[in-house]
């Protein structure tokens, strides 16, 4: 890596520090709602009447395909807005169910609105929170495109992902667009040919 990249990667990461952060400050003093893992912060086809942030553990944005199958449409940790895009629409298009005791921060809608007209700055961090969620939304879109579950573990795990302990694993095979078997059968596959990994 050139120096010229290493500092555009540490440019870039201190600008998504700074959004986070003032983001954050806008949930600073928001009511705190506490998720046990399963339980559901809300459902596709609610009116939406508020924005949340994750303060701690794991909310996912999910769907239920026609053929049954889950689809994890974001993996929202720690410092993360769920839903973004629900700030501009009536109704929400998915379900949020923590994946693991999380607590999340909520603010009315229409408060989280107003604080955007208000601050310019935090609607410049918001636009470019927004941007990153749109491409970290395209990149998911292409790893699901691969035909092979090989290809698309292997360009999951390229962007910096790490499998989870053995009984969350499931959560990759949401997030790749695949069944838990068919994910279970790779990682065998993988642990047979190469029983030192």
């Amino acid at each position: 890596m050139t120096i010229v990249l290493l500092l555009q990667a540490i440019a870039a990461d201190h600008m998504i520090a700074i959004m986070r952060m003032s983001i954050s400050m806008l949930f600073q003093d928001a009511r705190d709602t506490e998720l046990a893992p399963g339980e559901t912060l809300f459902m596709a086809g609610e009116e939406v009447s508020g924005i949340y942030w994750v303060r701690s553990g794991r909310v996912h944005l999910q769907r239920h395909t026609a053929h049954g199958a889950l689809m994890v449409l974001q993996n929202a940790g720690p410092g993360a807005v769920i839903a973004e895009a629900s700030a501009y629409s009536s109704r929400y298009h998915c379900d949020a169910v923590a994946a693991e005791q999380s607590v999340v921060a909520g603010l009315p809608k229409q408060r989280f609105l107003s604080a955007l007209v208000d601050e310019p700055a935090l609607a410049e961090s918001w636009s470019a929170l927004l941007a990153r969620s749109v491409q970290a939304a395209r990149l998911r879109a292409e790893v699901r495109s691969l035909p092979r579950v090989a290809d698309r573990l292997d360009a999951w795990l390229g962007e910096g992902n790490r499998l989870p302990e053995k009984g969350r694993r499931q959560e990759v095979a949401a997030e790749l667009g695949v069944t838990r078997e068919a994910l279970y059968r790779e990682l065998a596959r993988r642990r047979k040919a190469d029983p030192g990994a």
